[in-house]
């Protein structure tokens, strides 16, 4: 058992009912980093918006046997550097990979600071002609449809499953903890429609209903933005997207 993981368990003995609702391994002005399951951990940062102010902005660490992949950039070089250094000091583990789970700045704002690492980076193929020509640094290693990741002895499922929220949204799986990491394509419970300038509301409730259908073991959902949960994420997105309101 990894001693982060046994701290976690220590904690919530102690401390009961509120150890359990945050279950934050570490915080700063810039970085929350909460634990989801024993191999499993949200990193949140923040992203300045004009419409909606300061924003939190999810992403995923995975790790297994002393390697470990990050779903999303930290929105800025600065901050990527601090989770960069984190997982190295807490979880002991290098970074095999950084996933942008699609085109805009709260996905891949701070990858500039993973490629001076020489940790590798991947997007979907739609992704990287999204960026291309923009003003942001271009995702290394591109994907069509499902691609898999090793992870020491365990895998990563990137899968693009159509579009939603942008063009290229994809969504990342962990069969080991049953972790679904959905991005921007899924919705945290009582949000809104939120940011709809790349999306395709037609086709979106379709494609989460994809995601529902194929990965019927996963049990810790984690959207783009908001609150982590389970199953019924899946249920609130696409009945979000229904309603044409």
């Amino acid at each position: 058992m990894n001693k982060t993981y046994l701290y976690s368990l220590m904690s919530l003995f102690l401390f009961g009912c509120k150890a359990e609702k945050s279950n934050i391994l570490y915080e700063s002005e810039t970085l929350i980093i909460k634990q989801l399951s024993e191999n499993s951990f949200q990193h949140i940062t923040y992203l300045e918006t004009d419409s909606w102010g300061k924003v939190p902005c999810n992403g995923l660490i995975v790790v297994a046997d002393g390697h470990s992949v990050i779903f999303d950039t930290p929105t800025n070089n600065a901050v990527s550097h601090e989770l960069i250094n984190w997982v190295g000091q807490a979880l002991k583990c290098d970074i095999k990979a950084v996933v942008a789970t699609h085109f805009h700045e709260d996905c891949l704002g701070g990858l500039a600071a993973f490629h001076s690492e020489g940790i590798p980076s991947y997007a979907h193929a739609k992704t990287i002609e999204l960026v291309n020509g923009k003003d942001a640094v271009v995702p290394q290693n591109d994907f069509s449809n499902t691609k898999v990741l090793e992870i020491g002895k365990e895998h990563i499922i990137l899968d693009y499953l159509g579009e939603g929220h942008t063009p290229d949204n994809i969504i990342g799986y962990f069969p080991k903890d049953k972790v679904l990491f959905g991005g921007c394509l899924l919705k945290s419970l009582g949000a809104g429609k939120g940011y709809l300038g790349d999306a395709n509301i037609d086709a979106w409730p379709k494609t989460v209903a994809k995601a529902k259908s194929r990965y019927k073991d996963a049990m810790i959902i984690i959207p783009g933005h908001g609150d982590a949960g389970d199953r019924e994420l899946f249920d609130y997105t696409i009945k979000l997207f229904e309603t044409k309101k």
